[in-house]
Parts: structure tokens; sequence; C-alpha cells
């Protein structure tokens, strides 16, 4: 029998002494390990955890200390408990750190030994594009945006098996209905009619609303430089024609326009339309007409076809102070009453823009999306059949990531002289373009079963399914001409091909999808669009705001993939990337304007996640913040693990009441938890939570609550003091190995696009490992997740529909 050394130190509480153990086979386990190991369960875990006190209905005696892979699904719960600190619990005896660490470590060593020989590979379901790979790939097909919001209901999300959450690329959660593939079909047709024009396009009408919640005081993104507020789309102009724009500002409840107590000199606001920034039309706002009887359209205006950027804008007359004897706030209108009050300036803001046309609609005129498809142009009907079967076969090889085969040209060109009858050469390729949108090709990713493939035993994917697996892993969307080349020749499984084109793909602009898809799902910044902070509260609280603490923190994710940086500088980092917007939030001065900059910080209660307004501001409730949620927070997205569970029938927090005292959080906390039932579990979260005190629900550094100086000190579940953002630093640093662990199993999540479960764990701590010898840089774990079995292999049967 073969031995597996591992070095390990192990300190028997009973002697105190340091042990050098070996962890052997499986048919062999060293007698001192075992007795190390129950002398520690004995000491600090059998109080809770013995037959006769089975706490959270566990009992150390279903894990086989000597033999832990029998039961690893629950020696896995157990170890991940122990790597937390969470094990043995807050205010338990326990041993040091290094310790649990070594006992730990000797369990994961024993599970992992006996994977050696066994290759677990569990493939996704069938598996179905979500919204933003479906998005991302009629951009790379047709070279236009898809508002997929509109297209297609929501992408259904699942846990990811880590405490940290869910993603909405795993194949459990993305089913597919007659709904939803209805819903495909029409989304297939009127993509196509975008892309493609429409010169017999009948007028319509798209209204594009401004939330009350979005500050119009200031300059907006994408729209012309010298304007205020607004809003800037992507909009389709289906044919070359004549259209109307008409705006709608947002009025008082007295049907005048807000704005319209402005001094004399400021009266006569206007309003400018442009199309890719030349100016179309001015509208100026009339503070004496009534929103009954009010029409700010233009006449019609020629546009030429395609996607173009409309922007609708306030000419910047002014900028700076203003002797209010109110001061203005940037939560101007979420109560259209603020700015009645006397002596207090307002300026009209947009409601909303519709767009009506094509009026006297003149042909269609070359477009980008055009010219990306109309690769040739017959000179005579005789060679339109052959033009369109070259269009068809490229834009179905790159659309289905494999060659078209004879089978699809066969049915592709059928629905091409279809198109070709009714509208000519260019309406059959659009008819053809229209199924291959909507073909079950497109929108599962197929991977086809070897003829040789044996029951139960994994095989490699073949190069052009690998090619997809990268792609939508790296990018969220279909593979490029040098994937698919490479996959052709079979060259892309040769390791230095792989690896070469692992660092093309993190080095190009798609791989931010790292940051907007996986890293903003990872740390649930998704969840800051549904912020609404109390206006009198936080009236600085904008749409902008949320957008920009979510856009920070999308950024210094993007950093430390493209620069290729240490993963725990996301804990540590004392640069970032702020707008003015959130400059000001922040109190630094040199930034100005929408675009980002970035920022060195000279206050370490900044640095990292754990000083990012998005953070604080999205586990903060509307009227006050949330230690219990900051706690938890930590816990499950940092630490990968969940806090005990609520007994039933737990009493809220006790809110503030008018005319009672004024209590602080620490205090109001400090009376709930002296409710036995509620103690347990507050004792782990509250310290943490109190950690961060310091920011107030939209993220602001303040130093008092309730007129009460904020006390932020305490001390973690595991013992370590904290005192404020860097002790809460500094405590998660110190389980590092756990950050790191619970990082991979979310990145792995993502990459495979399935559930994991606690065989995925030995592969999850492989990459983990070999990345720590890269000095956890960002490239070393993705190299570790496309070099495992997992991501390069399947097996039979582990697919409920596969290609034979």
């Amino acid at each position: 029998m073969k031995l597996v050394t591992v070095c390990l130190s192990v300190l028997i509480p009973a002697g105190m002494m340091l042990l050098s153990v070996e962890v052997l086979g499986q048919d062999s386990v060293d007698v001192g390990l075992v007795e190390s190991r129950q002398a520690i369960v004995d000491q600090y875990c059998s109080v809770c955890h013995d037959d006769g006190a089975e706490f959270g209905s566990f009992a150390w005696s279903s894990i086989d200390l000597a033999h832990p892979e029998l039961n690893a699904a629950l020696a896995e719960r157990m170890i991940r408990k122990v790597r937390s600190g969470l094990m043995p619990p807050a205010g338990s005896p326990r041993p040091e750190v290094e310790t649990m660490r070594s006992f730990a470590a000797g369990l994961e060593a024993q599970i992992d030994q006996a994977t050696v020989t066994e290759t677990y590979v569990r493939s996704p379901e069938l598996h179905r594009m979500n919204r933003t790979e479906y998005q991302n790939a009629v951009r790379d097909l047709l070279g236009i945006h898809v508002d997929v919001n509109a297209l297609l209901p929501p992408d259904a999300r699942t846990s990811s098996g880590v405490a940290g959450g869910g993603f909405d690329n795993m194949s459990e959660a993305l089913t597919i209905t007659p709904t939803l593939m209805g819903a495909y079909v029409r989304a297939a047709d009127k993509i196509s009619r975008d892309a493609f024009g429409d010169p017999n396009a009948d007028a319509g009408m798209k209204t594009y609303k401004v939330s009350r919640l979005q500050n119009q005081m200031r300059h907006i993104a994408g729209t012309p430089v010298g304007t205020r507020g607004g809003v800037s789309v992507l909009h389709t102009f289906p044919a070359d024609g004549e259209y109307i724009f008409e705006a709608t500002p947002f009025y008082y409840y007295t049907e005048l326009v807000i704005g319209s107590s402005l001094p004399t000199e400021m009266q006569g606001q206007q309003l400018e339309i442009s199309v890719d920034g030349e100016p179309l039309a001015v509208l100026t706002i009339d503070p004496d007409v009534k929103e009954s009887t009010a029409d700010y359209s233009t006449p019609t205006v020629f546009v030429k076809a395609g996607q173009r950027r409309l922007a609708a804008a306030f000419i910047s007359k002014f900028d700076g102070p203003v002797q209010d004897h109110n001061r203005l706030v940037e939560y101007t209108i979420m109560d259209t009453t603020i700015s009645t009050i006397p002596e207090m300036t307002d300026l009209p803001h947009l409601q909303a823009l519709a767009v009506t046309g094509p009026f006297n609609p003149d042909g269609v005129s070359d477009t980008p999306a055009r010219t990306r498809v109309f690769t040739c142009r017959p000179e005579t009907p005789a060679e339109n059949e052959g033009c369109a079967n070259r269009i068809i076969s490229r834009m179905a090889g790159q659309a289905f990531r494999r060659p078209a085969t004879d089978e699809d040209l066969e049915s592709l060109m059928e629905f091409y002289r279809r198109g070709e009858e009714d509208g000519g050469f260019d309406e059959g390729v659009r008819a053809a373009v229209q199924v291959i949108l909507a073909k079950p090709e497109f929108i599962f990713r197929f991977e086809k079963k070897p003829a040789d493939a044996v029951p139960g035993q994994p095989y490699r994917i073949s190069d052009l399914e690998l090619a997809s697996r990268l792609a939508y892993f790296l990018w969220s969307t279909i593979p490029d001409e040098e994937l698919v080349e490479l996959a052709e020749q079979g060259k892309l499984k040769v390791p230095a091909v792989l690896e070469q084109q692992v660092e093309r793909m993190l080095s190009d602009p798609r791989a931010e999808t790292l940051a907007t898809n996986f890293a903003s799902q990872w740390l649930r910044l998704t969840g800051l669009k549904d912020k609404a902070p109390e206006s009198l509260l936080y009236p600085d609280f904008t749409r902008q705001l949320a957008g920009s603490m979510q856009r920070e923190i999308e950024l210094l994710f993007n950093d430390i993939v493209s620069e290729n940086r240490n993963v725990l500088d996301l804990l540590t980092a004392d640069d970032t990337f702020l707008d003015e917007t959130l400059a000001r939030h922040y109190g630094v001065k040199e930034v100005i304007g929408t675009g980002f900059k970035r920022v060195k910080l000279t206050d370490p209660a900044r640095f990292g996640l754990l000083g990012k307004a998005g953070i604080l501001t999205l586990t903060s409730f509307a009227n006050r913040t949330s230690p219990v949620a900051r706690g938890k927070y930590v816990l499950e997205v940092l630490m990968g693990t969940s806090p005990p569970l609520p007994p039933p029938s737990v009493p809220p927090l006790e809110e503030q009441v008018d005319n009672q005292k004024i209590l602080t959080v620490r205090q109001r906390m400090e009376q709930h938890r002296s409710n036995p039932a509620c103690a347990s579990c507050h004792r782990i979260v509250d310290p943490i939570g109190m950690a961060l005190e310091n920011f107030d629900a939209v993220g602001a550094w303040r130093v008092r609550d309730g007129g009460v100086t904020i006390d932020p000190t305490g001390e973690m579940y595991d013992g370590f003091k904290l005192d404020g953002p860097a002790g809460l630093r500094a405590a998660v640093l110190n389980r590092s190995d756990t950050f790191l662990g619970t990082f991979t199993e979310n990145l792995l999540t993502y990459g495979l696009g399935r559930v994991l479960d606690y065989q995925d764990m030995p592969v999850v701590r492989t990459i983990a490992r070999e990345a720590a010898e890269g000095d956890n840089r960002f490239s070393a774990f993705i190299m570790g997740i496309v070099r495992s079995a997992p991501f390069q292999m399947r097996s039979v049967g582990s697919m409920v529909a596969e290609q034979n």
C-alpha cells in the first residue's frame, strides 16, 4: 500500500504536544493521528455533538475519524464549519486556531486522497443560454445591442451550493417551457428586423421613462457635454424616414411643471434632442403651461436607419451654488412637494421621451449590422442562392458554435427561399437569420456524445465544445474566430495552446463580464437596483449614486482580472475607481465628471470590499443600518458559511418610536440579544456588523448614532479582536484560506454552470492550493478551473438531452 505524506501540526489538548503525522492510505491510518483527532472532539465538541446531545442534528460519531471519506458529505459540512471558525461555537472553549486548521486539513487530505483514482465528472444538464449570454451572442453575431429584459422573462436562479448565493447561469435553473420558446421566437423576429431594418416599417411609438430617483441636476453619461439630466439610450430606427420626438417633463400635483418657480432670468429652460451627438431639435419649457395642455413635440425630423445613440438633455445655463434659504438636495423629486418650498431652487426634470415613426420611409441605409451580415452581394439574380448560402453557412456556424452541416443548410435555405419570394434577397437572408436565432442549436449548449463513449466512464469533450465552455466562462458569449479555428485544427486541447488562449481571452475587453456578471452576482450587487433609502433621511441618494456604487466594485474586480492581481487585493486594495458622484459621497475632491478615475485611498476604512458603499448600502435597511445583515453578508459571501438559523417566532428588532428615548443601533441590538432565543445567533453576527457601524445606511462615514459616539469594537466569534473596518478586514484575512476557498467555489460554480456538491470539494481544494503557489493571482484560479477534469470532461447520461 502506498503512503501519502501530508505535513500536519496537530495539537493534542491533553498533553499539549505537537505531533508531525502522516496520512496513510485508506487501509491503514496512523493510530496517533486518530487519537489526536478524537481528543479534540472529546474536549471541544462532544458537549454539543455526542450521541446524547445532537445539536444541529449532528453527532461526531457519524464521522469515522480514521476514514472521513466514508461519509464525505457530512465530513465536508463539518470541515466548512471548522475552517470558518464557527466550530467550536462562540463563547465555548476552543483550542488554538492552528490546531483546528490542522484538524480540518487532515480530514481534507484523506478525502482528497480517496478521490485521486476516481475522476468525478458531473456535467450540466441540458444547458440553455441565459439572458446575458443571449444578449452578448446577438451582439457578436449582428453587432447590435438588444434589450433582453423587454424580450425574455428573467432567468431563474438556484443556490450555487455554497453559502454565497446563486448565479443565473446554473443549468439546473435554466429550464424551458412552451411560453419561453414562444418568447425566443418573437425575440428572433424583432432582433432580425432591428438588425436588417425594414423599408416597409409602419409608424410606431417607443417611450423611454426616467426614474424619479435619477438626479437630473448634473450631467448624465451618454448625453452631450454641456447638458444636465435627461436620458440617453440606444434606439433602433427601422428605416430611413421622418420621426417625431416628444418630451414629457415632471409636474407638480398642481399641473405646473417642476421648475416653474424659477427666477425670471432662469426661465426658458431648453431640452436638446440629439442622435449620435448631433442636435436635431431644441424644445423650450414654458413655466406657464399646465400638464393637461402641454405639448413638447418636435416637427418631423429625418433620421437614417440603424441603432443610434438617442439623447434628450437640458442645456446647462449655470452651475454652482444658489442663495437658497433651503438647501437643494440631490433627491429633488422623490416627493414633488419638496421644491414648492419657498426660497428653494429647482429645475425642470424629464419624465419621458417618446419616439414616433417612421413616416414616409425611404429605404434602409447601410448600417454596421448589415455590413457585418452581407459579406457578399449578388450582381445578378443567378448569384443570389450562392451568395445567400455563403452568408447563412457562416452565420449558422458562428451561432451554433460548430461548422454548419448539410442538414442545417438545407433547412435554413428553405426559409431563405420563402423570404426571397416575398421580399427579395435581403428579406430571404433576414428570414434565415431569424430562424437561426430561434434554433435550439443556438439557444442550447449541446455537447455531442462520442460513438465509443462507455456508460459511467468520463470522456474528454471535443475541442469545439471546449471552445464554447471557455467563451461562456470568460466572456459570457459565443467563441470568436480564433478559438473556433484552433478547435477545428484540434490544437485547443494542447496545454500550451490552451494557456495562451486563456491569457488572450483574459486580456480581451469581453472578459469584463467576469466583473459585471460573475462578481456582481457573487457579491450580490444586483440587489442595489432595488434599494431606495428614505429620501428625508438620505436626501443625496440617487439612482446615479447606486449605479456608481456598483460600478466602483465592478471596476475594482475588473482591475484584479486585467492586471492579474492577487485575489486577496479584493480585501486589502488601497486603490479604487470613482466618478464625481461617488467621490463626493466619499468626500474625495479631485474627481470631476461622469467618467471613472483610479484613486489612491488614504482612509484605511475604505480599503477593499468592506469599505465599499455599494456593499454597505446593500446590507442596510431603508431607514438604518443592519449589523445583522452586514454580519450575515460577511459570513455567507466572504467566508462561505451561514450563521445558525433563527429559532421560530423570534421578535423583530424594536424600531424607534416618537417621543421615546433615542437608542443607538448597538443599544437596540443589545436589548434584542438579551432574549436567550436570539443570543446564540446574534453572538456570531452582531460583532461583525457592529465593526462596520461607522458607515451609515448608504455607506457614508459618521462618528455618531443618535447623538452617541459609535463604538465599533467587539470580538469575532473566534476570539479575534475587532476595532472597526480595519479590524474586521484583519479578521477575515486571518482566515484568508477560507476566503480564497469560498472564492474558488463560487468561480468554479460559475465556470461549470452547475451547482457544486461535496464531491467537487477535492477539485476546489486542488485549484486553491495550486493558485496559492502562483501567489493567488487571478489567472492561476482561472487556469486551475480550465485544466480541471470537470471543465474538460463529461460522462455518458449526465445530460437530459445529448446529441448522438
